[in-house]
């Protein structure tokens, strides 16, 4: 089923503060790998659907003309504003979300996609792009997973503790129950058809402090302050010298349009 999920605007207005903090940005290899693949330029436009906090956009301010982020929560816009003051002038940021798609926003090289495609009526979503992006342009989305190794053992204890007090996820509801239809699927289906993935695998020493940021980040809807005492001692047990290290394989899967629309 491509049926979406029920539009909340609001979705992460608390989370909001401790995106930066806790999210690990996208490397910047892996975003000048996409910009060589898609051959964007100064002369292009980006798009950052879901922009967040605006790690995306910037990261692609360096590599095209213009970049905008769009993102419906506005406590994330004035986070990205924040963030992009003095980095990076070509980079813009409003409220909107994909209902507000539309040829008034102009056309696009490149629409960039991180952790916010599962949250938009998707099938609407790239019918939408369709009309928006260059005949040569693509869509791409981005994504993270922490291979099975030693460096990542303590992942598991943290999500458990992160889950208990987190809101259930609608997404992975309806994957367990059968009913969710891949990006992937729905691309196929799409005129973005023609598809193309790129991989970057990160070791990097994280502070449980900044770990403890990615909890919150999470939807929590009952007993943060219960959430904060656990995971201090979770930390406290495995990682005295106050830091972890984390092994994490990012990806961006390029769609671009079929070479035969039929």
């Amino acid at each position: 089923m491509s049926d979406p999920l029920p539009f909340e605007p609001d979705r992460f207005r608390a989370a909001a503060a401790h995106y930066r903090e806790g999210r690990r940005p996208y490397p910047p290899v892996l975003i000048r790998r996409v910009a060589e693949a898609t051959a964007l330029n100064e002369q292009h436009r980006v798009l950052d659907l879901g922009c967040g906090p605006g790690n995306l956009a910037i990261g692609f301010g360096y590599f095209a003309g213009k970049v905008i982020g769009l993102d419906p929560e506005p406590e994330m816009v004035a986070a990205a504003v924040a963030a992009a003051q003095g980095l990076t002038p070509n980079v813009s940021f409003r409220q909107g979300s994909s209902y507000d798609l539309g040829l008034d926003l102009g056309c696009f090289r490149l629409v960039t996609m991180g952790r916010s495609f599962h949250w938009l009526d998707r099938a609407q979503t790239l019918r939408s792009l369709d009309q928006m992006v260059e005949t040569e342009g693509a869509l791409v989305l981005f994504g993270e997973t922490h291979p099975d190794s030693p460096e990542n053992a303590w992942l598991k204890e943290w999500e458990e503790i992160t889950d208990r007090y987190a809101a259930a996820d609608p997404v992975e509801q309806r994957r367990r129950a059968g009913t969710w239809a891949s990006d992937k699927t729905l691309l196929l289906a799409s005129p973005f058809r023609r598809m193309q993935q790129l991989m970057v695998t990160t070791r990097d020493v994280v502070s449980a402090g900044s770990l403890i940021e990615r909890a919150l980040s999470h939807r929590i809807d009952k007993h943060p302050d219960r959430l904060l005492q656990d995971l201090s001692k979770f930390f406290e047990q495995i990682a005295p010298a106050g830091s972890v290290t984390e092994t994490v394989e990012w990806a961006a899967f390029i769609a671009r349009r079929s070479t035969n629309r039929g």
